[in-house]
């Protein structure tokens, strides 16, 4: 599995976006922006339509931090769409579907059984991961923690643990 430090993969797929079409999606198009590229394992499922629905409410908190929410799983894009207009409403991020597994495969949490592994990564403008995180398919995550984690990154010093923006940061002296 990819870990901090380590460049996100170039990565060219389809995605559908949140005007419902499907276009072209390259991870290299946000170079200059924070990424959060979050993995679930399938469309039609139990959990991941909560985390969906946890992202996409936060979505412009996400924007206001100059960072792209990007949700991916091996499902088609076609899938993406039946489920999002069967179930899960207007989503205000593109979700990549990564038929073909290389995506998921190129950051190490594709599962034995051959869907993707609950993961989360956060990339910096330079695409270079910053946080990494994966759960159980069973324990659904926290996009609340995530954009937590992505103040902090941005925040530029030692985040204790639970800091919260405007926060005294630690002194490393």
């Amino acid at each position: 599995m990819l870990s901090v430090e380590q460049p996100l993969p170039q990565f060219s797929g389809e995605a559908l976006l949140p005007n419902g079409e499907f276009a072209p999606v390259n991870l290299s198009d946000y170079k200059g922006k924070w990424l959060v590229l979050f993995f679930y394992p399938l469309d039609f499922t139990f959990v991941c339509p909560t985390e969906i629905r946890g992202f996409n409410e936060l979505h412009s908190e996400f924007s206001k931090l100059n960072t792209v929410v990007l949700g991916a799983s091996v499902d088609s894009v076609h899938c993406h769409k039946a489920w999002t207009e069967s179930s899960l409403g207007k989503i205000a991020f593109p979700l990549i579907g990564d038929l073909t597994r290389s995506l998921a495969q190129d950051c190490g949490v594709l599962s034995e059984e051959g869907f993707s592994h609950r993961a989360t990564f956060v990339a910096n403008p330079d695409g270079i991961i910053e946080s990494v995180t994966v759960n159980s398919s069973n324990v659904g995550r926290s996009p609340q923690e995530t954009l937590r984690v992505v103040q902090a990154l941005q925040a530029g010093g030692l985040a204790p643990c639970d800091w919260q923006p405007g926060q005294s940061l630690l002194n490393a002296a």
